[in-house]
């Protein structure tokens, strides 16, 4: 290489380096139905929260949603609804930021467009910067991806034939009756309720390998705790359900195991043996489901 040319390499300026997002253990913690958020991200394949900006950002509603068509990020409906998803392909280690930066761009859509991923957003402004936060998300599960198309399209029998396509690959989900962040669900031709606790996850653990170690873990006879994993800092149990349980069964029983944990929760003492033991067994098979 000439001298003339390791001068002129020499004289570009390099590009600047990206700024990286801090990484959130829990990055919808402070937001009213954080844990609804959650189970929109993990295990709700289809629903709907309607949620405010706040006075800085405008103060218009808009929807934060489980999945948009082609894994957009976000779009704007035909008739001027914004919608954000939460299930993308953007992980920049805060999913607030993420889910933040797209509402942003989405304002600025066109009606009938969508944000596609576009690589990582820059650090910048949360949900919980966006938001109003005395305002708690209106959640609303469906059976269909009817809430991707404009309302007035709803009759249109193509439409009506498209969603139904896409409803046959589904999970049925459906909220438990009188139990917050509570969701039953049909997979498999097996029946399964998956259960987002708003606890410190450890204090969950801690908590549940009591109830666990006095042999109290089963909502009822048949119902089996099978494992827990952990999403956006907090733990989600599952118990597969007894064949043919329905959602409106479950009320009774998981109220009573709402109490259990509760006295669990309220013990502040060390683990004994058994209690170790127990929550040990519970860490070691978390499951995906």
């Amino acid at each position: 290489m000439s001298k003339k040319k390791r001068q002129q390499r020499r004289d570009v300026a390099p590009a600047p380096k990206k700024q990286k997002i801090a990484f959130m253990a829990r990055p919808f913690e402070g937001l009213p139905g954080e844990e609804d958020l959650v189970a929109m991200m993990q295990i709700i394949p289809a629903a709907t929260a309607k949620v405010r900006l706040s006075q800085e950002h405008g103060g218009q509603e808009v929807q934060i949603v489980s999945l948009l068509p082609d894994l957009a990020q976000a779009l704007r409906r035909a008739d001027g609804e914004v919608l954000v998803a939460l299930q993308t392909t953007v992980h920049s280690g805060d999913a607030s930021r993420d889910v933040a930066a797209a509402l942003l761009a989405a304002l600025e859509l066109e009606p009938g467009t969508g944000l596609a991923p576009n690589g990582l957003p820059d650090p910048g402004p949360r949900l919980q910067d966006v938001l109003d936060l005395g305002q708690a998300p209106e959640v609303r599960v469906h059976e269909t991806f009817d809430f991707w198309v404009d309302p007035s399209r709803l009759g249109d029998q193509e439409t009506q034939r498209a969603l139904e396509e896409t409803k046959e690959e589904l999970a049925p989900t459906v909220p438990v009756p009188g139990v917050e962040h509570a969701y039953w669900c049909r997979m498999n031709g097996k029946e399964f309720v998956r259960w987002v606790r708003g606890e410190d996850e450890d204090a969950f653990f801690n908590a549940f390998a009591r109830v666990h170690a006095a042999r109290e873990s089963d909502l009822e006879e048949g119902a089996r705790f099978i494992g827990a994993f952990r999403a956006c800092g907090l733990a989600i149990p599952v118990w597969e359900l007894n064949p043919g349980t329905e959602a409106e069964e479950l009320t009774a029983p998981m109220q009573a195991m709402a109490k259990r944990l509760e006295a669990a929760l309220a013990q502040t003492g060390p683990l004994d043996a058994d209690a170790r033991r127990a929550k040990a067994g519970i860490i070691s098979r978390q499951v995906n489901l």
